[in-house]
């Protein structure tokens, strides 16, 4: 169950890293009033039956979660949207290894004055986790809040803490200073 925004966030771009992406770009922008989220991916797409069933809450493929019997993220997503004044839409191609590539881009937007949206949650918690994902990937991360605005990509920071060879964020040390810098990212949008 997602109790926030960021927890919902969290588990659609794990599900970008997921499918097998090598770049993956997430942009969030948040207002007095809204916040907008785009995560685009270019793993190995939907087909167009495929999207079509991701938004059924009783459809999984069975791959990620064996044994599971339903796929609740992207449902919860429309539920939450669209039970809130908010929107969202998916896109994604297979592609054909040559001139279309293949990717999923998932767009979401929610008004924060509604009474029934969920809190946003811990946005600095939500980068972390997402950019502290076990792979070799690219995540590109853009920030737009009131008094801030950054952009952070995960190979930067791996580099800047000497783990490129690694390609990971391996120990406790790493994760509290990778935390500590994003909080201060967001220090002004905290107060």
């Amino acid at each position: 169950m997602h109790y926030t925004l960021c927890d919902m966030f969290s588990d659609l771009t794990q599900n970008a890293i997921e499918a097998g992406s090598s770049i993956i770009t997430v942009e969030m922008i948040m207002t007095d009033t809204t916040i907008s989220v785009s995560i685009r991916d270019n793993g190995k797409g939907m087909t167009g039956e495929q999207l079509a069933r991701a938004t059924d809450p009783f459809y999984t493929d069975g791959i990620k979660h064996p044994g599971r019997k339903v796929g609740l993220g992207i449902p919860f997503l429309i539920q939450t949207a669209e039970t809130t004044g908010g929107s969202w839409n998916i896109r994604s191609d297979r592609g054909n290894g040559a001139d279309i590539p293949s990717g999923t881009a998932v767009d979401c937007s929610f008004d924060l004055t509604n009474i029934d949206t969920p809190p946003v949650g811990d946005v600095a918690g939500y980068f972390r986790h997402i950019l502290s994902f076990d792979g070799r990937y690219e995540l590109i991360i853009s920030g737009t809040f009131p008094g801030t605005s950054f952009t952070v990509k995960r190979s930067e920071v791996l580099d800047a803490l000497g783990l490129a060879e690694q390609g990971s964020f391996t120990d406790a040390g790493s994760l509290k200073l990778l935390g500590m810098y994003l909080e201060s990212l967001l220090e002004a949008y905290y107060g």
